[in-house]
């Protein structure tokens, strides 16, 4: 494969999480270690700051504030839910690269910002525009597919699963076979996240809490909701029930979502938690109830990151150039873990085609059948995934982030019209 001369263009897409920028810092130094590549650029907002022409030098950063990258919640460069609809607007894409040279372009998102990748590349090989795209993963949720799991997952994990047992705590001090504690936690098709919270478990103690644990994957009943909780009740002072805000009954409707849709037309979720709560005010009699809503703060948890997700995300940055460097392109760096005992993970590739729009749902045969617990086989998967600390800077007791300068690269083209 030929040397391709030119320059980079990184772009982050979808819901931030707390290792997302990891992968914006890997991607900048690797970039920089190859003489193919002329300037590393960054797009402000995502794919709108492509359409917008909206692009910052990245290259002209200091090196402390791009290794601050490494422990910056959020999404640096900004983000967006923005679907390509129109040709026009693939063209003007296509328009502004060639306006600025970029023979790189590295996205950084879910499987809906897969698809779009994939739109760009498709494009610009119909436009006789040679151009490498390599896909970056990045879910929180954990449901992009074709990779073993995702960068940004680990550490939602390793955040939910501090803030249960530390609930627990309070809640043994409180209750008295009369509280039911509910938290609501992301996770729209795949339940990734709230089985995760499992990981609280003490592995000598079976009856810890999370006690029950409601997915999407499990058709929800009402009135097996309260059996359970009754049965908990029984034997503990409290029931804490972790749910996914996903959560769909036996037709397949969510219990509770927004009239209103994204750009991608999703369902605006959130009231799952609310539902049960008010199931059981409803049906239980003299049972307090509590419901706590992490909401965003559960992808924004720098403080409690998991190194290993925060490595692996900085991993996959550097993987994606080195492979667009060696002639890839319309691929997804994915993260393969390794068959010994002892977890160890690289990188591979994966068809963007095969990824986009895809969904990866937890697994039936990691789920107990009861429903509401997980088995041996997921705590054996995810337990590394939220193995050491990531040591953050702090700024009179509070974290201290990255303040990128984000230098304007000058336009050359008339405005974007949408």
């Amino acid at each position: 494969m030929a040397e391709l001369a030119g320059n980079v263009l990184v772009a982050q897409s979808g819901g931030p999480t707390a290792v997302i920028n990891a992968s914006v810092a890997g991607l900048i130094t690797e970039s920089l270690n190859n003489d193919c590549i002329e300037e590393v650029y960054g797009s402000l907002n995502g794919l709108l700051g492509i359409l917008q022409e909206d692009l910052v030098d990245l290259a002209a950063e200091s090196q402390q504030q791009i290794r601050a990258l490494k422990h910056t919640p959020g999404a640096a460069l900004g983000s967006c839910r923005f679907k390509l609809k129109k040709t026009a607007d693939l063209d003007r894409v296509l328009e502004v690269f060639k306006a600025h040279n970029i023979r790189y372009f590295f996205y950084i998102g879910g499987n809906d910002s897969q698809d779009t990748a994939a739109k760009i590349s498709a494009h610009a090989v119909a436009a006789g525009y040679e151009l490498r795209v390599i896909g970056v993963p990045k879910a929180g949720d954990n449901d992009l597919t074709g990779t073993d799991h995702c960068p940004g997952f680990g550490s939602v994990a390793k955040y939910l699963a501090a803030s249960v047992r530390e609930l627990a705590a309070d809640h043994e001090s409180m209750g008295q076979g009369d509280l039911v504690s509910i938290i609501e936690v992301m996770g729209r098709s795949a339940g990734w996240i709230a089985a995760s919270t499992s990981l609280a478990k003490r592995r000598d103690q079976p009856h810890d809490s999370p006690h029950l644990i409601y997915l999407p994957e499990i058709p929800f009943s009402q009135e097996k909701c309260l059996e359970d909780i009754r049965r908990v009740l029984k034997r503990e002072k409290f029931c804490q029930i972790v749910v996914a805000e996903g959560l769909t009954d036996a037709d397949g409707n969510y219990v509770s979502a927004d009239p209103a849709t994204d750009a991608f037309g999703h369902a605006q979720l959130g009231g799952a938690g609310e539902f049960i709560k008010s199931l059981v005010e409803a049906n239980l009699p003299g049972v307090k109830t509590r419901l706590s809503v992490p909401g965003l703060m559960q992808r924004a948890a720098s403080h409690a990151a998991s190194k290993t997700d925060a490595d692996e995300a900085f991993l996959v940055g550097q993987a994606a150039v080195k492979a667009a460097v060696d002639g890839e392109s319309d691929k997804l760096v994915t993260l393969v873990r390794g068959d010994t005992d002892h977890y160890t993970c690289e990188t591979g590739l994966a068809p963007l085609a095969d990824v986009a729009n895809a969904v990866k749902k937890l697994p039936r045969e990691w789920i107990n059948e009861d429903g509401v617990s997980m088995n041996f086989q997921f705590i054996r998967y995810a337990q590394p995934l939220i193995q050491g600390e990531v040591v953050v800077p702090q700024d009179n007791g509070v974290p201290a982030f990255a303040r990128l300068d984000k230098k304007r690269v000058e336009k050359t083209l008339p405005a974007y019209v949408a």
